[in-house]
């Protein structure tokens, strides 16, 4: 058998390591591969050296030629020629240099330096990075000591190898991996071989930990303010605390200052924002808003919160925001809590009041502030075969041109929990008390008054499961009925107050309730059943809930007496028909229905349908479909929104709120996003209607360097809130650590 040929690194293996601690002063090796060990001055770890030759004097020197190789603690430098200073653990190597330590590898033409201090440096070093994937170059390197460099005339990038799309430039970059920090001097950010950015100095993280400095600036317009412009800072004020302050430019309205102060701890947390726009040029006047939600746990089971919220007028919103969640808000809270819990019962006090922002060709009538509110709510189980229930609340109702009180109630009652593995059945029986004190702007002259009202129900199920096969699978079906009983008997509320009642939306949950208004001033006579059936498909294996329909319908006994406004009640004998359907069909395809239907009127009252097609990341199309039928608000719309691939490189993106009753756009989103392998560029136009007669037209771009950050005005958000699934476009080896502060 011919014998196969033996590589250097193979020969070495071969080779005894000669050990300079034994040998004498003179050396002079000169086999094909050389192999031997070096106990630095005043050190146990050993430096290995393997050359094709190599020649020196103990503890003096050693020099090195032909494919040197020197390793040390996870180090190793390469070289044509290598002279290694044992005395001064120093190597000065030359030649097609490369040194890698922890995955990161840099190449030059010569390379000097310290082994233990690591100190030195490098000529016209080229380098790449593992964490993050990133590479670049320079004129030269200075190795300042353990886990510290300084870059001088260097580039940094993370597009791949022969790539560079986009790259940062530097006179002078300093990493310090030992605080994760790099300092950039007379940095430049080139993308397509155009400077765009330019700042004297600019200090970054170089993982994931929060570092106070400039973030990415954020531009766009919009029809309300036109072109706008913000550079926030971030300031990491301690482990934790930040703070974030923004100028924000509107070209037609002015400048806005905006700051926001975050804190966190064990024992309390919060956060304030504030933004003012000192002159607004369009508005005529001075505009602002400030806002604080602060948490603390007191301990014990106690807790308290403050949430207080301000505008300076009606439309701040809708002229100085561009999301659904701001305009829509109408009324402001500004509350103050105090919360106990702790051995089944809990208690709760608080002050609240509102701004109610008006729309003038919608206004609404503000809530009632209460000064104060106090709830308390207990619930001991087993006691001892029985399950006690309390619920009980104080409030002093107070409105500038609706009528003030006090209105106390107190609701004790028992349940009797019956429960085996196949069904159960829960009788309850409790007693319901109400008093009202009336004060000021009784212009009803209604009078105090006292209501007592007995109420009875019966909660009861069975549980059925079988095996079924559908589509070459295992599934556990399970077949649920359900029946409740209710029974409220008839008492006369006309004369009572209406503080904080309304009627409660008619849907599954509260088919099982025992009131049907909201708030505490109006009790439902009852006399009913409700009757459901739920079915389920499981995965036997997970347990996973696969596919879930249920169907229900109440049935009176009795007409209804009791109502808000004192018109005449529901003489029907069975409420509408409920209906859902939710499941994932396939494993591309979710589904979400429900619907409405009034028997007596042979017609839907409500219909909301929803599906989505997501076969990958970064694919999917929903639609949904939503009906309501009522006189005073009725609702007809469509939504689709969408993510999708459009060849190469494009995504695009979109949504379509439509309104068929009104015959408009609610909300419409239209935009594209570019991958470029190592950056993304997103342009994203959105409509929004942010009041009965007004819309709100904007345009946002973004670029955003992988590994580097975010320029320009994010669309992220509205993109996530608009595109139910969307998924950001990511860089293909996605960096391990990115990066906003600058």
């Amino acid at each position: 058998m011919r014998p196969l040929p033996l590589s250097l690194a193979a020969l070495a293996l071969l080779v005894p390591p000669i050990d300079l601690r034994a040998e004498d002063d003179a050396l002079d090796l000169r086999p094909q591969t050389s192999l031997i060990s070096i106990f630095p001055a005043d050190e146990q770890t050993p430096i290995f050296l393997d050359a094709d030759r190599m020649s020196g004097h103990r503890n003096v020197e050693i020099q090195a030629d032909g494919e040197c190789e020197l390793r040390k603690r996870g180090r190793v430098i390469n070289a044509d020629s290598l002279i290694y200073n044992q005395a001064e653990d120093e190597v000065h190597a030359q030649g097609n240099v490369r040194i890698e330590q922890n995955g990161n590898v840099t190449t030059g033409p010569e390379l000097k330096m310290k082994l233990e201090t690591q100190q030195g440096y490098m000529r016209e070093p080229v380098y790449t990075l593992q964490q993050p994937v990133a590479h670049g170059a320079g004129a030269h390197l200075e190795f300042l000591g353990k886990n510290r460099q300084r870059l001088t005339r260097g580039t940094y990038t993370t597009c791949a190898e022969g790539n560079n799309d986009w790259f940062l430039r530097v006179g002078e970059l300093e990493l310090d991996r030992t605080t994760q920090t790099g300092t950039a001097y007379h940095a430049s950010i080139f993308f397509k071989g155009v400077p765009f950015l330019y700042t004297p100095w600019m200090d970054f993280p170089l993982d994931d930990r929060r570092k106070s400095g400039f973030l990415s600036p954020s531009f766009g317009s919009s029809v309300k303010s036109g072109a706008e412009f913000a550079l926030p800072y971030y300031w990491n004020i301690a482990p934790e605390q930040d703070a974030t302050l923004t100028p924000r430019i509107l070209w037609r309205r002015g400048l806005q200052l905006s700051g926001e102060y975050r804190y966190l701890n064990p024992m309390y947390s919060g956060q304030t924002r504030a933004e003012v726009l000192p002159n607004d040029s369009l508005a005529g006047q001075g505009r602002h808003a400030l806002s604080l939600l602060h948490m603390q746990n007191f301990g014990a089971g106690w807790a308290g919160s403050l949430n207080l919220q301000k505008v300076s007028d009606d439309n701040y919103f809708r002229d100085l925001t561009t999301t659904l969640a701001s305009t829509s808000q109408v009324n402001l809270p500004r509350q103050g809590v105090l919360s106990y819990n702790g051995h089944g019962l809990s208690f709760m006090g608080r002050v609240l009041s509102y701004q109610t922002l008006q729309d003038p060709l919608a206004p609404v009538v503000k809530p009632y502030s209460l000064a104060p509110q106090l709830l308390v709510n207990g619930l001991w189980r087993n006691f001892p075969a029985v399950d006690l229930g309390l619920t009980g609340e104080w409030a002093d109702f107070r409105h500038s041109t609706r009528p003030n009180g006090k209105r106390l109630t107190f609701y004790p009652n028992v349940t009797m929990p019956l429960q085996q593995s196949f069904a159960y059945v829960t009788p309850k029986l409790g007693m319901h008390m109400t008093r009202y004190t009336l004060g000021e702007n009784n212009v009803a002259g209604l009078p105090d008054a006292t209501r007592t009202l007995p109420i009875f129900s019966v909660d009861s199920g069975l549980f059925f499961e079988r095996d079924m096969q559908l589509r070459d699978r295992e599934f556990i079906q399970t077949l649920e009925p359900r029946l409740y009983y209710l029974y409220v008997p008839y008492r006369d509320q006309s004369r009572l107050p209406i503080f904080d009642t309304g009627l409660a939306d008619f849907n599954y949950a509260q088919m099982f309730s025992e009131n049907q208004f909201v708030g505490g001033d109006r009790i439902n006579d009852a006399n009913q059943v409700t009757a459901a059936l739920t079915t389920r498909l499981l995965d036997p294996e997970s347990g996973q809930e696969r596919i879930r329909g249920t169907i229900g319908q109440r049935y009176y006994f009795k007409p209804q007496q009791v109502t808000l406004d004192g018109s005449a009640g529901r003489t029907d004998q069975s409420s509408d028909i409920l209906a859902a359907f939710s499941g994932r069909l396939t494993p591309f395809w979710n589904v979400d229905a429900g619907v409405q239907y009034n028997t007596g009127q042979q017609q839907f009252q409500k219909t909301g349908v929803g599906v989505r097609y997501q076969p990958a990341v970064g694919k999917v199309l929903n639609l949904g479909y939503r009906f309501t039928r009522d006189m005073l608000y009725p609702i007809e719309q469509l939504d689709f929104s969408a993510q999708w691939p459009l060849g190469g490189r494009w995504q695009g993106v979109g949504r379509w709120n439509y309104s068929l009753q009104d015959s408009k756009i609610l909300e419409g989103l239209a935009g594209l996003e570019y991958n470029g392998g190592c950056w993304a560029a997103r342009v994203v136009m959105h409509r929004l209607a942010i009041a009965t007669a007004q819309t709100n037209n904007s345009i946002l771009f973004q670029l955003e360097l992988f590994g580097m950050g975010k320029i320009g005005s994010n669309p992220l958000n509205i993109l996530k809130r608009n595109i139910s699934g969307y998924a950001p476009t990511l860089q293909s080896s996605t960096p391990a650590t990115t990066y906003d502060p600058f």
